[in-house]
């Protein structure tokens, strides 16, 4: 069940949905410290790249059903921040969104990155060699291809790209991925994943990456603090310790909330304390050495609309995460009123995952995702409201202009 749209509350019977994402761009973008100009043109980018779905108006149904959000908008945005760095801007888009089927999808999304390739300079030869793996002519699933654009100051983004591992069947996902890890060097690389995930994307970094990484994403059921703990097979990666402790407050397992959402856990070896039971938690495990065969970066996404009342309360725990790894919050408690002017206690879903990403050679990373809801707005999950946004905001000191960045 949703609200009506959020597109927002206010927006004319004639806007579209290029133009409700570019606008949020935008101010994304002057949020976290792009130039104008920069911002401009990277929300021309994103109209451009959504093809003719961008004309289409809001007061329409979403083009398709796109799997990339809850409310089927074919856009979701994200904040990656560190310490002592201006926040990192992403936006994630599905080319091919309204298209009839996933064999035109895929072709749209291949069109539109090539076309990108082209602008800026960049090879899609190792997307090349797996073109036949994830692009076959009678693909399954729930999507064909997705892309990310991380905005960086110039307007040249950092690409990535994601594919559905599923695209054999799901029975096949598996196989599908062990191809595509050899097809690219990395021999060893799916026997170091740990067992139990469901393969659901693979990624690849495009353009201009110091380190270029193919990435795994694999979904866990039913996962507890304790089992998302030993999923790390990165060396020199997190220590358990912090894994779990980040579980833990994201999904709100500390708050006592949802326990409708959770189960015990089964006792001895893998169990103790509650499991996530409703949208699994996500791990990546990225590849960058062909030799090794080990992991140089892993990253945990917990669902957290899943697991919290409203987004009053997701927003709160994205400050207590942010704030222990020493990042003010600030920047991401102004990027949700840049996407929409509804409180973050009248819905859930605004903030839809939380992930800690760790790569070697860098300082962790706390992301939090922000969903477009050009259609729709989940209902809280409880009528119970506690502090609003205006009092999170009010204990949290705001700067004058998002934070420098480092070196």
């Amino acid at each position: 069940m949703t609200a009506p749209r959020s597109g927002g509350a206010g927006a004319s019977a004639a806007a579209t949905l290029g133009g409700h994402a570019a606008r949020q761009l935008l101010r994304l973008g002057e949020n976290a410290g792009l130039s104008v100009a920069d911002s401009e043109g990277y929300a021309r980018t994103l109209v451009e790249a959504l093809g003719p779905v961008a004309q289409r108006p809001l007061a329409l149904p979403p083009p398709s059903r796109s799997f990339l959000s809850d409310d089927h908008t074919p856009v979701e945005f994200s904040l990656s921040c560190q310490p002592g760095a201006a926040p990192a801007l992403r936006v994630l888009f599905e080319p091919g969104a309204g298209e009839q089927d996933l064999v035109r999808n895929g072709r749209t999304g291949l069109r539109v990155l090539r076309g990108m390739a082209r602008r800026w300079a960049f090879s899609t030869d190792r997307l090349e060699e797996l073109e036949d793996l994830f692009f076959p002519s009678s693909p399954r699933g729930p999507l064909a291809l997705w892309c990310a654009l991380e905005l960086r100051p110039g307007g040249v983004p950092k690409v990535k790209v994601y594919l559905n591992a599923a695209v054999a069947g799901r029975k096949r996902a598996a196989r599908t991925v062990r191809k595509a890890l050899k097809r690219l060097g990395h021999r060893e690389a799916f026997a170091a994943l740990p067992e139990g995930g469901r393969p659901l994307f693979f990624a690849l970094d495009l353009g201009d990456w110091a380190e270029p990484r193919a990435k795994v994403y694999l979904a866990h059921d039913e996962l507890s603090a304790a089992q998302a703990g030993a999923l790390c097979r990165m060396d020199g990666g997190p220590r358990r310790t912090e894994i779990e402790e980040f579980f833990r407050v994201a999904a709100g397992h500390d708050t006592g909330f949802g326990t409708d959402h959770l189960e015990a856990g089964a006792a001895g070896e893998g169990g103790g304390g509650p499991r996530v039971v409703r949208r699994p938690v996500q791990t990546c495990h990225a590849f960058t050495d062909t030799g090794s065969g080990r992991p140089s970066g892993f990253s945990l996404y917990v669902p957290v609309r899943d697991y919290a009342r409203h987004d009053g309360e997701a927003l709160g725990r994205a400050t207590t995460l942010l704030g222990r790894y020493g990042v003010d919050p600030a920047p991401v408690l102004r990027a949700t009123t840049a996407v929409t002017s509804r409180q973050p206690e009248d819905g859930v879903g605004l903030v839809a995952y939380l992930g800690l990403a760790h790569q070697r050679g860098r300082p962790p990373r706390v992301t939090t995702y922000i969903s477009s809801e050009a259609y729709d707005v989940r209902p809280p999950a409880a009528a119970v409201r506690t502090a609003r946004s205006a009092d999170i905001l009010a204990t949290v000191p705001l700067p004058p202009a998002p934070l420098p960045a480092g070196p």
